[in-house]
């Protein structure tokens, strides 16, 4: 690494801009100059404990390392285009973080920000706490491991996503989502994975109302299940549940098996209804 930049306060517009091979070390981007994408198009860069407070700040920026770094509700957008990057020990609350970036990897971060991780590619979150509208969405080729996230609208249209040993507390989770797996986690939120293809649950507990409708592709593996009546409406599904299904609902194929199931709807369906369904018992 280079030259180090320390102890400075930054507002002016692009104060920073196409800096290379540097450490930027307890620096303050703020001030009334209101000046905006500090570190744009900065190459081979560290920025350890420094706080934002300017829109913009890194765009177009690659191979950087943000540790310890906060950014408030003025970064507006603070992560746009940018590649071959890692976050740890960060707190943002910038709006439209991480957009259409790639090769990210985020370890112990703290993010609420709207509209988080858009069209991004290549992302691995570990140990994570997230709160945010349309997470991710139309992301590919994601890894998330010990994430708790709390949003609406999450994971619609993203491709190719493991998710493990999670908390999920999202409505219309994985709308439309294409090779997701989940494991070892908790999702909870009405209209779970309406629409999806290949999504498969593993020893995952699963709660609310109209879960898992219109999917095709669809495996649950050793789940349990809470509150979940009206399942299953025109799935193709292969369900292996632990315990209760509150009602299924014209399943369109495959099979269904449960502990017990509270009823079984089969009745005005626009579809042929081929899948069984059983209790264990």
């Amino acid at each position: 690494m280079g030259k180090q930049i320390e102890n400075q306060t930054f507002d002016e517009e692009r104060a920073l801009y196409h800096l290379e091979d540097a450490e930027v070390i307890n620096c303050t981007f703020a001030g009334p100059a209101d000046g905006e994408s500090a570190l744009k198009e900065a190459r081979n860069v560290t920025v350890d404990g420094c706080s934002f407070s300017l829109r913009y700040p890194l765009w177009h920026t690659h191979k950087f390392r943000l540790r310890g770094c906060s950014m408030d509700v003025l970064t507006r957008a603070p992560l746009w285009y940018s590649t071959q990057g890692s976050m740890e020990d960060c707190r943002i609350d910038g709006i439209k973080c991480l957009r259409e970036c790639e090769d990210i990897s985020m370890k112990h971060c703290t993010v609420n920000s709207p509209e988080f991780g858009w069209r991004s590619r290549r992302l691995r979150l570990t140990d994570c706490e997230m709160e945010s509208e349309y997470f991710l969405f139309e992301a590919r080729d994601v890894t998330i491991d010990k994430m708790k996230m709390k949003g609406k609208y999450s994971f619609q249209y993203i491709e190719n996503m493991q998710i493990d040993h999670s908390t999920l507390d999202t409505k219309d989770a994985f709308w439309h989502s294409r090779n997701v797996t989940v494991a070892n986690s908790t999702i909870r939120g009405e209209y779970l994975g309406w629409y999806s293809e290949g999504l498969t649950l593993i020893n995952c507990h699963i709660a609310g109302t109209q879960p898992l409708c219109y999917c095709t592709g669809l495996k649950l593996i050793g789940c349990t299940m809470e509150g979940t009546d009206l399942a299953f409406e025109y799935s193709e599904v292969d369900a292996d549940v632990r315990g209760e299904i509150l009602s299924v609902k014209n399943p369109k194929s495959g099979r269904i098996v449960a502990d017990k199931i509270g009823e079984i709807i089969l009745e005005a369906s626009i579809m042929e209804n081929q899948c069984e369904i059983h209790e264990r018992t």
